[in-house]
């Protein structure tokens, strides 16, 4: 018999609390180029080191040099996010999943004297035979014989093996929405039918032995109605095919573009191979399908659709605007990103953008390099730094350099490496140094002119050295001080959601449930006042509470909370806090020293 159980005497109960949610990145820029390294349906990847970014894009692309630069700085900026922006039209592709070590193992492929496998181009079907794999040496081999294949039957459509990923790609040679490739399937025969001009009435196509009949005026159900244009009856005849419960019909799948019937077995293998074809006003492909036989590679490609595979196909689309490309990153990823990079962008892109920055919900700050020789010219007003600033823009940042198009970069790379929950850590960028940007000799005159615009320079000194100058945003506030009041705002709203998110009990709507909330707020000042950015000084603004203007606030922020007892009675149904309000005074920084001396002889 068992002992009793002490769970009789003593019972206990232990649970995990609420994991707490994540605040907004405030140290990762994210960089949008058009590079096809990254796809349309991947779109942005994160990257720790130089090295990362070198195997991706290699070293001579736009972002190995943003990347560069944004790494060279001190300290060491911990992330940089990539992502894609779609240019241009892009290309359909598939990408196979990532192939084991045993998978990859050549003898897989040399055994295979006749490759095949199915699948669809840009909306058509195709049956793809490979050359023998008898003598390939490597998996690139491998992708090249496969790109020969794929590209006989659509023009520039490639396949190679990314050895980063251990994958196959295929990419289709079209681009646009159009453009599609799909998993690859079993060998399965397919065949077309391809029409010069509209049928005329009594046309007729004839699949495995059913008739079916273009007609003005269609009767019966293997009938098509003959529309004004090509491509609305090959549309009209796909709606009938698609439909039909013939049963020599359902035999075959079918697909339509512009001028083209295409056809694939509705089973793979050999079989399909005996389904026959014939026109009476059109050009068949063959007398029957082909393409059924061979050794099935799509398993051993890793190109099947798989819930564990990882394969996945990125479908083309037409291009994007700079601006419609950071509006799909803020939705998708705003809360991963803080600084925007977009080298490519050109003059009008940066205005729409840094509009939209402007407003988004998210913080972000857009930072954008000019070489451009009107910046430090008085009388242009064109140049992009004078534009943003006559907009007042307080989220733009703009470095000029005349020799390197993307020192904004290493700007980057120094003001937003703040760590805000140490100790003395703040920083004014102001006096700072651009790490492998070559610093500028300029006129008293063309400093005055970056000046006025509000555009940041690496410049040089007399006294052999050179400087950030003057770390300013487009409408002339500091950037430090931008980047403060965003970090504040957004530790201000993570620790009161995290509040009451991982609060067991509810809050009370009292004044010791605001006293709570209250603490939480006060936590979140003294914690920037340990980083630097907040400190005692005079209230200088109109008070509220017991504060007044001209009031000394010695802890550096000052907090107020009427009663409960006074609140309206339609919020406290709603079930909302008091209104509260915060008074904190940065720190500010020294950039210029005046001293007047008095010797005495």
């Amino acid at each position: 018999m068992p002992d009793l159980s002490i769970s009789r005497l003593i019972r206990t109960n232990v649970s995990l609390t609420q994991q707490p949610a994540e605040a907004q990145s405030l140290s990762t820029l994210l960089c949008l180029t058009s590079s096809t390294v990254i796809d349309v349906t991947e779109r942005i990847r994160s990257y720790n080191t130089i090295d990362e970014v070198a195997s991706d894009f290699g070293v001579l692309g736009i972002e190995y040099a943003v990347a560069s630069l944004y790494f060279n700085q001190d300290p060491k900026p911990k992330e940089i996010m990539f992502g894609r922006w779609a240019k241009d039209d892009s290309s359909g592709q598939l990408f196979g999943g990532a192939m084991s070590a045993a998978q990859k193992v050549i003898g897989n492929f040399t055994a295979i004297t006749s490759p095949s496998f199915y699948i669809e181009l840009d909306g058509m079907p195709y049956s793809i035979a490979p050359s023998s794999f008898a003598s390939v040496t490597n998996l690139n081999g491998v992708a090249s014989l496969i790109q020969t294949a794929l590209a006989a039957k659509v023009a520039g459509t490639t396949c190679v093996y990314n050895a980063a990923y251990s994958r196959m790609e295929i990419t289709s040679g079209s681009s646009g929405v159009d453009s599609v490739v799909s998993y690859a399937k079993a060998p399965t025969a397919t065949g077309s039918i391809t029409f010069s001009v509209n049928p005329s009435n009594n046309d007729t196509i004839t699949l495995n032995g059913t008739a079916v009949t273009f007609k003005t005026s269609p009767s019966l159900a293997t009938h098509v109605q003959i529309a004004g244009t090509l491509a609305g009856t090959l549309d009209n005849l796909l709606t009938m095919l698609s439909a039909s419960t013939d049963v020599q019909l359902v035999k075959f799948r079918y697909f339509v573009n512009a001028t083209k019937l295409g056809l694939a077995a509705a089973t793979a293998g050999t079989g399909g191979n005996s389904l026959t074809l014939a026109a009476s006003a059109a050009t068949v492909s063959a007398g029957t399908l082909a393409g059924g036989g061979g050794t099935d590679i799509s398993g051993l490609l890793n190109l099947i659709t798989s819930l564990t595979s990882g394969v996945y196909v990125a479908n083309g689309m037409a291009a994007e605007t700079a601006l419609e490309s950071v509006v799909l990153f803020d939705s998708n990823f705003g809360q991963r990103w803080y600084g925007l990079d977009i080298p490519e962008a050109t003059d009008d892109d940066v205005v729409d953008v840094s509009g939209y920055i402007e407003g988004s919900s998210n913080a972000h700050i857009h930072f954008v390099s000019t070489i451009s020789g009107g910046s430090i010219s008085s009388v242009v007003t064109t140049d992009i730094g004078y534009v943003l600033s006559a907009l007042n823009y307080k989220r733009s940042c703009v470095q000029y350099s005349s020799t390197n198009a993307y020192a904004v970069s290493a700007l980057a790379g120094r003001s937003i490496v703040v760590d805000y929950t140490g100790n003395n850590t703040v920083i004014t960028l102001m006096h700072n140094q651009a790490a492998g940007v070559i610093a500028e000799s300029l006129t008293p005159s063309q400093a005055d002119v970056l000046e006025s615009k509000h555009i940041n320079v690496f410049v040089k000194y007399n006294n052999n050295t050179s400087i950030i100058q003057h770390g300013v945003m487009s409408n002339g506030d500091f950037i430090d001080q931008r980047t403060i009041a965003d970090a504040f705002q957004i530790t201000l709203q993570t620790a009161l959601y995290n509040l009451l998110y991982t609060s067991k009990t509810r809050i009370p709507q009292d004044d010791s449930g605001t006293m709570t909330i209250i603490n939480t707020i006060e936590a979140v000042c003294a914690q920037f006042v340990a980083n630097g950015a907040i400190s005692p000084r005079v209230w200088d603004n109109d008070g509220f509470g017991t504060l007044k203007r001209g009031d000394y606030l010695p802890k550096g922020y000052y907090v107020y909370a009427p009663s409960v007892n006074v609140q309206n009675t339609s919020d406290r149904a709603a079930r909302k806090s008091v209104p509260i309000r915060v008074a904190a005074t940065l720190a500010g920084a020294v950039h210029t020293i005046d001293v007047d001396v008095t010797l005495s002889r």
